[in-house]
């Protein structure tokens, strides 16, 4: 168990929270839920103690051991992936290095040997002889092949170094788990296995995520951080949404209510007050006038971007033709032989477990790569639009501020006030439309380029991970825009809700080719469960 007491937190005059009273228990799992910048990460690390709040305090028991998921991905480089992991439980690993050291001395003596006595004494309590087999099981779940295990952290790419973080994290049972977006990098086999994991997992999480399912698949409780409180409610994001709907439209009506009220009084108190027989009255009313309490509605942080996606033309009766498509990369093969058509109304998601065998399909639909074989045909009709994964590129010029940048995709016979007013409703208002593309963190950047999605008036969209760096709120309204729109998309995300609601076809990218269907996301993942399990019978009736 862990506990807040009268915790507040101030950057200057902003307040980020204040009089936050929590006590999160033991078999829960609370997702720590708010917009960008309401201070998600920032209460992780005071609970964490690694950042002190201005007021109050955090209180755990004292043999009560936290874990973090580590942001650092350079941190370890020096260290093998399996000792990366048990350095997670920092005692154990104390220990089995001063053990290690002492077994490894040349001129081991007696007092070398009593101190190893106690030694192995302490590392068998605290399951030391089980960690090195723990650690692999978690490694292993989370996608790291066993022939990586002992290599050095600075050998793994910057996928991998996130799986052995987070295992780093899941390792030795502790008692209070800390997660800021552990799904981040992970593929949906990968965000399974921890959902699976998490559900098993007896002790108290604290979980920041962006990703809805998730949140409705592992959390018993949301704690919303919003108008500067922390509020805690019972049950799943989906129940979270509801209730946080309710309680703010009870908000409204009261506030409403009093309001009306209080304008009812002023009025006969301004009508009668000099009247002799309703003196009495007026002076009654008056009295309750000032016991009457009217609280302002408080501003939310919450804020959600106006996306639309408005095409200029429908699709023709021809929208991209794929035939025979092969590409490498660094020697490496993305996909051979991949041929395809796209036809009205497709809502197609790329799945599968290579992410740059999808980003570079779809960059070759984009016309930014070359493939080494095969062909492509876009229809006459059709107008494509690219969201890349990443966006360096369109961002080089730092000096251009965001209504100079934005002005580059928009028609030309469009005013300044037309480009200011498209940026606010990407929530760039005010002063915000003057900020420097430089200094533009990765939601922003990616609210630009949807803008610039939506300048286009393209009938065919093409989205590489265009969840990533969002919070929930403009997640949402990405999401409804697709949702809403009527021609063609063509995306990747590992958001399963994302893809869920969205898709109404499938793309499997494998290393045997591709595998196609018409279905929504669920009836897929349904269908490969059942092939697995129709295998793994076979298997065993061939074994009998």
């Amino acid at each position: 168990m862990i506990t807040a007491s009268n915790v507040a937190l101030a950057y200057g005059k902003r307040i980020i929270f204040q009089d936050v009273n929590i006590k999160f228990t033991p078999g829960n799992c609370y997702g720590l839920i708010g917009a960008n910048g309401a201070g998600k990460s920032t209460f992780l690390k005071i609970l964490a103690g690694r950042l002190d709040p201005d007021k109050g305090t955090i209180s755990k028991g004292s043999s009560q051991r936290i874990a973090m998921l580590n942001q650092d991905q350079f941190a370890f480089d020096t260290h093998t992936v399996l000792n990366t992991v048990i350095m997670g439980h920092e005692k154990l690993y104390k220990v089995m290095a001063e053990r290690d050291a002492l077994y490894a001395k040349a001129d081991f003596n007696e007092e070398d040997g009593i101190r190893s006595g106690e030694l192995e004494v302490k590392f068998g309590e605290m399951n030391g002889y089980e960690a090195e087999a723990e650690a692999a099981v978690l490694l292993s779940g989370l996608g790291i092949q066993e022939d990586l295990l002992h290599k050095n952290m600075k050998k793994l790419d910057g996928t991998d170094k996130v799986r052995v973080l987070l295992a780093q994290a899941l390792f030795g049972n502790p008692d209070i788990l800390l997660l800021d977006e552990p799904t981040n990098h992970l593929d949906l086999k990968t965000i399974t296995w921890l959902e699976n994991f998490l559900a098993r997992f007896q002790n108290t999480v604290i979980i920041v995520s962006h990703d809805r399912h998730f949140l409705n698949q592992v959390c018993t409780h949301m704690a919303d951080i919003d108008f500067g409180k922390i509020r805690v409610y019972v049950g799943n994001y989906d129940f979270w949404h509801q209730a946080s709907q309710l309680h703010f439209r009870q908000q409204e009506t009261q506030s409403k209510k009093a309001k009306a009220k209080a304008e009812e009084l002023k009025s006969f108190i301004q009508r009668f007050s000099s009247n002799a027989s309703k003196a009495k009255q007026a002076t009654s009313r008056k009295k309750l006038l000032e016991k009457l309490t009217i609280e302002d509605m408080p501003v939310s942080s919450r804020k959600y971007p106006y996306i639309a996606f408005t095409p200029e033309r429908p699709c023709g009766d021809v929208i991209l033709e794929i035939n025979g498509l092969a590409k490498a990369v660094d020697g490496v093969s993305m996909f051979e032989d991949l041929s395809l058509t796209v036809n009205k109304g497709d809502k197609i998601a790329f799945v599968g477990m290579n992410s740059l065998a999808k980003t570079t399909l779809f960059q070759i639909l984009a016309g930014e790569l070359e493939p080494d074989q095969g062909s492509f045909r876009w229809g006459v009709t059709i107008k494509n639009a690219y969201f890349p994964k990443e966006n360096n590129e369109y961002f080089n010029d730092e000096e251009l501020d965001l209504i100079g940048w934005l002005r580059q995709f928009a028609p030309v016979k469009e005013s300044e006030s037309f480009v200011r007013g498209f940026l606010g409703k990407m929530l760039f208002s005010g002063e915000e439309a003057m900020k420097k593309t430089a200094v533009l963190s990765g939601g922003e950047r990616v609210r630009c380029m949807l803008s610039r999605m939506m300048l286009s008036g393209a009938n065919a969209l093409i989205l590489d991970e265009p969840n990533n760096h969002l919070d929930l709120e403009s997640i949402t309204s990405l999401n409804n825009a697709l949702i809403d729109f009527s021609e063609v998309v063509l995306f990747a995300s590992h958001d399963h809700q994302f893809v869920s609601t969205v898709a109404n076809r499938i793309v499997e990218i494998t290393p045997d080719g591709i595998i196609d269907v018409m279905m929504d996301f669920d009836e897929y993942l349904a269908m490969k469960e059942k092939q697995v399990a129709d295998d793994s019978l076979c298997l065993e009736r061939r074994a009998a």
